[in-house]
């Protein structure tokens, strides 16, 4: 049996599909992937954020920082 997705609980052979369901599902995979990549860059950019916080707080506190209160 060849390849298949599974789409409203229904399975397809992917072989079987037309042309332009299979570019349907070519656009659905980099969809897909093009999500999981700015996930993974999302996470990234959070833990940057978190660490750029720590610093600027940790910064503002030295002392002879001076600032409002």
């Amino acid at each position: 049996m060849g390849r298949t997705i599974k789409i409203d609980d229904k399975e397809y052979d992917i072989d079987q599909l037309s042309e332009g369901a299979k570019g349907q599902l070519v656009n659905l995979q980099f969809v897909d992937a093009e999500m999981q990549r700015l996930s993974a860059k999302a996470a990234v950019l959070q833990t940057a954020r978190a660490a750029y916080v720590k610093a600027l707080s940790e910064a503002v506190t030295e002392p002879g920082t001076t600032g409002k209160q």
